[in-house]
C-alpha cells in the first residue's frame, strides 16, 4: 500500500500555470504507472495524464500540449505541470498509481482543488 498526497492546487486567472506535486508515502519505482485525474462537479472522473516507470507519458486530448506530466522517483514524487490553464480546467485533481500493466488504479490521494477564472 501507498498513501499519497497532493498539493499546488488553487486559484489562476485563465492563462495562467500551476504545478501539482504527488508525494509518496513509500518508493513509486516499483509503480508501473502513476497518473493525475480531474472530477469536475457534476461529471465523471477522467484521466488527464498518466507516465509508466520508465517514463512513457499519455495525455487527454484536451489537454496535450498543455500539461507535462513528471515522476522523481528518488523523491517518490509525481507532478503535473499546467500551463495556459482554462476555466474549463477547473476540477478536483488526484494523484493515482496503479501497480502493475494488468492492475487497477488503486492508489488514490485525497485530490486538491484547482480552480480557473476567466
Amino acid at each position: 500500500q501507498v498513501q499519497l498526497v497532493e498539493s499546488g492546487g488553487g486559484l489562476v486567472q485563465a492563462g495562467g500555470s500551476l504545478r501539482l506535486s504527488c508525494a509518496a508515502s513509500r518508493s513509486i519505482s516499483n509503480i508501473n504507472s502513476m497518473g493525475w485525474y480531474r472530477q469536475a462537479p457534476g461529471k465523471q472522473r477522467e484521466l488527464v495524464a498518466s507516465i509508466t516507470s520508465v517514463g512513457s507519458t499519455n495525455y487527454a486530448a484536451s489537454v496535450k500540449g498543455r500539461f507535462t506530466i513528471s515522476r522523481d522517483n528518488a523523491k517518490n514524487t509525481v507532478y503535473l505541470q499546467m500551463n495556459s490553464l482554462k476555466p474549463e480546467d477547473t476540477a478536483v485533481y488526484y494523484c493515482a498509481g496503479r501497480p502493475g500493466v494488468q492492475s487497477s488504479w488503486s492508489y488514490w490521494g485525497q485530490g486538491t482543488q484547482v480552480t480557473v477564472s476567466s
